[in-house]
């Protein structure tokens, strides 16, 4: 069984950073890939930042030169550091990992249970 556990989330003032963290645990051959997610009220779900195994990251337009995203693929575990929050990044945040459950098994995608962060104006 995958578990993705989150922690890091919480309330800070405008211009401030937070760290979240995510631990990728169980039985599976190895994860491929791990991610951010947010999910705003009355909004979708949306990529934060990815990391692949070979350390390529992807960012939304609107964290980037912001954000940072660092992974260790042989811990599974996926940090994004968030400096300069804004009101806008208020959301709950998922970690997100494409996992190969067997040496031949297709690539399943995980989700964290989220994190709440609040940005006050």
């Amino acid at each position: 069984q995958v578990q993705l556990v989150e922690s890091g989330g919480g309330l800070v003032q405008a211009g401030g950073s937070l760290r979240l963290s995510c631990i990728v645990s169980g039985s599976f051959f190895r994860v491929n890939v791990m991610a951010w997610y947010r999910q705003a009220p009355g909004k979708q779900r949306e990529l934060v930042a990815g990391i692949t195994t070979q350390g390529i990251t992807n960012y939304a337009q609107s964290v980037k030169d912001r954000f940072a995203i660092s992974g260790d693929y042989a811990k599974n575990t996926v940090n994004l550091l968030m400096d300069s929050l804004k009101p806008e990044d208020t959301a709950v945040y998922y970690c997100n990992a494409g996992i190969i459950p067997t040496r031949w098994g297709q690539v399943a995608t995980y989700w964290g249970q989220g994190t709440q962060v609040t940005v006050s104006s």
